[in-house]
């Protein structure tokens, strides 16, 4: 599997987990649930949301030379907040015919703080764009779950159920 569509199937799978769970969480707290943290010096649930929708896209422009720009709003409801994810799995839908850099293309990443690395594009992929879009969506599950939305293994990889083999007959 290329690392594109490794990149982009796994963002698709995984944004609509986070649909689903926020589907439960609409039942349990409703738009509250947006402002829990884990702990004070961490984002809400809300922020969580924001970077797991912008993280394909910055990976996308680093990795595949895609324009893209990170929005910098939170979403105010969980209508908002899915509407953002469908949004994002549609984006997503549509970089897979794009040219993605080599695997050993060169990438800058510049972060805010001023600190530049200089990668390529598979380190770029593995050791920065998926653990940072892991962390945020694992910081949503937690902040949903210590909030009394129930979800479990199966809502974490609810994508597996396509793959599913049936029962064989007795």
């Amino acid at each position: 599997m290329q690392t594109a569509e490794l990149l982009l199937t796994t963002y698709h799978n995984m944004l609509g987990s986070l649909d689903a769970w926020l589907a439960k969480a609409a039942e349990q707290g409703g738009d509250a649930l947006l402002a829990e943290k884990l702990t004070d010096d961490m984002f809400p649930l809300s922020r969580q949301i924001r970077f797991c929708c912008n993280l394909p896209g910055e990976a996308m422009a680093g990795a595949a030379g895609v324009a893209f720009s990170s929005s910098d709003v939170d979403d105010e409801t969980l209508a908002a907040a899915r509407s953002r994810i469908a949004a994002t799995r549609t984006m997503i839908e549509g970089w897979r015919a794009t040219p993605f850099g080599k695997d050993d293309a060169p990438v800058e990443l510049s972060l805010a703080n001023g600190m530049t690395f200089d990668l390529v594009t598979d380190a770029y992929v593995r050791d920065w764009a998926l653990p940072q879009f892991y962390f945020h969506l694992m910081t949503a599950y937690a902040i949903l779950r210590a909030n009394g939305v129930p979800l479990g293994k199966a809502d974490y990889v609810g994508y597996m159920f396509q793959y599913l083999r049936a029962p064989s007959a007795a």
